[in-house]
């Protein structure tokens, strides 16, 4: 098949989905497909292709420090152009399929998927709709809860549209203990925040407001983390997430030996199933269909309960990320699980 990648794009998680899209382009090459790889909000997009079977593809790492504000904002300028017109929507126009490796931002609240679905191109993943429903916290957390999956305690809060008085309810969480605080629509744990009291949350939302951003304040679950990848109606294997920082943030994702990963994660078996029943119910009630993927996040709360954090609608496809590491352990290599998605995809 001709198939597109297009990585990079303007978010925060820009460097991980520039490795993310060169590791897929590795392995449509190695099953015999055509592939062209693009950058949206590159100053020169098409960043390799056409290539073919036999062609080498560069590595890149991910950086320490996602992009600044600035910098996103001429990336996203960038990336609306080459999207709304030109020769990167022709070729994606031409693509037999466009194979989504764009992380955060507008490529996965829907942003992007909305201008494909426009134009008639057929992609990857889940429609605009889905993931606009799955990228906000605070409104995914509202619809997992009520189809049974539970959920930790929550306030959004936009610092400053208030004044600087911390509200009542926010209070009332931090008073009870720690809590965590990060943007209600973001990914890779951008600026995921544990706080254990009301000058520390102060600080941290000195530092959203600038970005005018919405917290979502949650209490801090001290226990194990896990994740679910679901493709179509199948969960994966779990996998635990070893922690030696107290949040799961960026570093801890994507530098080397910061965390450890565990799949099969080394628990009961019950709970094992447990976690892969909530993880198909999450992706079901999202909206999420038999010719998507998804991944779904946990962690247990002092009594050792599970709570979703949140389901991603373009989890990580770089070497280090989770999904990968769970096609593993049910068996898959990697050229495997980017295959199955394309099958998904490529579904009537």
């Amino acid at each position: 098949m001709r198939i597109v990648i297009l990585c990079g794009g303007e978010s925060t998680e820009r460097d991980v989905s520039l490795a993310s899209g060169r590791s897929v382009a590795r392995a449509l090459l190695e099953r015999e497909h055509e592939v062209v790889l693009i950058d949206p909000a590159a100053v020169e997009p098409v960043l390799a292709g056409p290539l073919r079977p036999g062609d080498a593809v560069d590595t890149v790492a991910v950086g320490k420090e996602p992009p600044s504000l600035s910098e996103q904002r001429q990336l996203r300028r960038r990336m609306h152009t080459a999207l709304t017109g030109g020769p990167v929507m022709e070729l994606l126009r031409d693509a037999e399929l466009v194979f989504l490796a764009l992380h955060g931002g507008w490529g996965e609240d829907g942003h992007v998927q909305a201008l494909l679905e426009m134009a008639g191109v057929r992609f990857t993943g889940a429609g605009s709709a889905v993931c606009a429903a799955a990228w906000h916290k605070g409104r995914a957390q509202a619809v997992l809860g009520a189809a049974g999956v539970p959920v930790a305690d929550r306030v959004l809060w936009r610092p400053g549209a208030g004044g600087d008085a911390v509200p009542q309810d926010v209070r009332r969480l931090v008073e009870a203990g720690p809590v965590v605080a990060k943007p209600v629509a973001d990914g890779s744990s951008v600026s995921v925040h544990r706080v254990d009291s009301l000058p520390e949350l102060a600080r941290v939302a000195a530092e959203m407001r600038a970005g005018d951003a919405e917290l979502l304040v949650e209490p801090f679950l001290p226990g194990r983390e896990f994740t679910v990848g679901v493709l179509g109606g199948q969960a994966l294997p779990v996998v635990e997430i070893e922690l030696t920082t107290p949040v799961f943030d960026y570093t801890a994702k994507y530098q080397p030996e910061a965390v450890g990963e565990v799949c099969p994660a080394r628990i009961p078996a019950d709970f094992a199933s447990r976690l892969q029943e909530l993880a198909v119910r999450a992706h079901r009630a999202l909206g999420f269909g038999s010719g998507t993927y998804s991944r779904a996040d946990f962690r247990n709360d002092a009594g050792g309960t599970p709570m979703c954090l949140e389901v991603n609608a373009l989890p990580g496809l770089t070497a280090a990320s989770l999904l990968p590491r769970a096609a593993t352990g049910a068996g898959w290599d990697y050229p495997d699980l980017v295959q199955r998605i394309v099958d998904l995809a490529m579904r009537p």
